[in-house]
């Protein structure tokens, strides 16, 4: 497990895209933290990193959008677990079926999304202590990641944060 501090929202973004470098068709990425963590700012940089089209915003009344890629890479699957109660509604979803061709990214997952892939990366995002819940672009966040799996063994997660901090 590896953790850094990002210090702005634009920041988590450009997180985001530097992870979408590392990222292929069939990652799942699992994002959990509080609200106003920067799971759906992470994705935004995610999403540009991938070069996709449409805005990255929240899923939460959709549960699911579907970004296809403007440049002929993985499409990216924007999921919000938060009102899914039970792997049942998880199932409904099918996101099987793009999951092996696509960059499947669920916030709220942990716990919930875990049975779709033995390889997954977990990103944990957390507010200082005292945060308010509302998405303040200049308070910090502590991003930790842990891969899960063959697909992550070996996998410079560390190199990755290291220029999140700098």
């Amino acid at each position: 497990m590896t953790s850094v501090v990002v210090p702005t929202r634009d920041a988590m973004q450009d997180l985001g895209a530097r992870l979408a470098a590392m990222l292929r068709p069939g990652d799942l990425v699992v994002l959990s933290g509080g609200l106003g963590a920067g799971k759906t700012t992470l994705t935004r940089g995610i999403g540009r990193g991938l070069a996709v089209r449409g805005d990255i915003t929240s899923p939460t009344f959709v549960i699911a959008r579907v970004h296809p890629s403007l440049v002929g890479g993985p499409a990216l699957v924007h999921v919000d677990a938060y009102r899914l109660g039970s792997l049942a509604e998880v199932d409904d979803l099918d996101l099987d079926t793009s999951l092996t061709s696509s960059v499947t990214v669920v916030e709220w997952g942990e716990d919930k999304v875990d049975g779709l892939s033995d390889d997954r990366l977990v990103v944990t995002l957390a507010r200082p202590v005292g945060g308010d819940g509302v998405d303040d672009a200049d308070e910090p966040r502590t991003v930790t990641l842990r891969g899960v799996g063959e697909r992550w063994s070996g996998v410079a997660l560390g190199e990755l944060l290291d220029a999140a901090g700098a």
